[in-house]
């Protein structure tokens, strides 16, 4: 298989100028940086990794797929009770520019739904609040994103991805995300049932080192507030 990872920071550089509308990183004018997980919750994986997170008292984010909500509703529950941010990954993971319009906003909105169903929340609370959305596998198109806007959802993308998922091995996932870090990262590990399996002995190993380096953590709500402030970085 190929290695994609040595990849992702180039088609970092030349996407984010191209689709500044997605999320991809913070403004860099500050240490904070953000933990993400895709593709939960997971029925054993996701437990344990809050577990870590709370011990180091860390607020992450949860890009959640709908069926797996559906599957594990009280470790989704837990998850938003632990009080870290809810995003949405769709109902399967399926690639967005494969699904009709129609398909994609049943996606977004059945598992908005279970997200509602699973946390005894307002669904119309839900639909105001989590709408930042993660393409799976990182694909859209330009037609995806007018999509996203026109339904008033915030694409959320990533700049330094690892490559978990295939399991290189937990030090070299490590290695990675250290080497690539700097102030504004946002980074993205998984949760479900590929990469999930190192999904806590990564973030034991990798969170302490990130502490020590000076690096806040913050939510994918938090990075979204900073574009907001002027940002006089190009």
């Amino acid at each position: 298989m190929i290695q994609l990872a040595p990849l992702y920071p180039i088609i970092h550089q030349i996407l984010k100028p191209t689709f500044p509308s997605c999320l991809w990183s913070g403004t860099g004018t500050s240490p904070t940086i953000a933990l993400t997980f895709d593709d939960g919750p997971h029925p054993q994986h996701t437990p344990k990794l809050l577990k870590i997170l709370d011990k180091y008292n860390i607020t992450a984010s949860f890009f959640s797929l709908g069926t797996c909500i559906q599957h594990s509703p009280s470790i989704a529950k837990q998850v938003y009770q632990s009080g870290h941010w809810l995003g949405l990954h769709g109902w399967t993971h399926q690639n967005f520019p494969s699904l009709s319009p129609y398909q994609l906003k049943q996606s977004l909105e059945q598992t908005q739904t279970a997200i509602a169903k699973a946390c005894d929340l307002d669904i119309q609370y839900v639909k105001n609040n989590i709408r930042d959305v993660r393409p799976p596998n990182g694909i859209f198109t330009p037609q995806t994103l007018q999509y996203l806007q026109q339904w008033d959802y915030r694409p959320v993308m990533w700049s330094i991805v690892p490559e978990d998922w295939v399991r290189p091995g937990v030090s070299i996932v490590i290695e990675r995300v250290m080497q690539q870090v700097k102030p504004g990262s946002l980074i993205v590990l998984h949760d479900g049932y590929c990469g999930g399996e190192d999904v806590t002995e990564t973030a034991a190993l990798l969170i302490p080192r990130l502490l020590d380096q000076g690096y806040q953590f913050v939510t994918i709500e938090q990075l979204w507030s900073c574009q907001k402030t002027p940002n006089i970085n190009p």
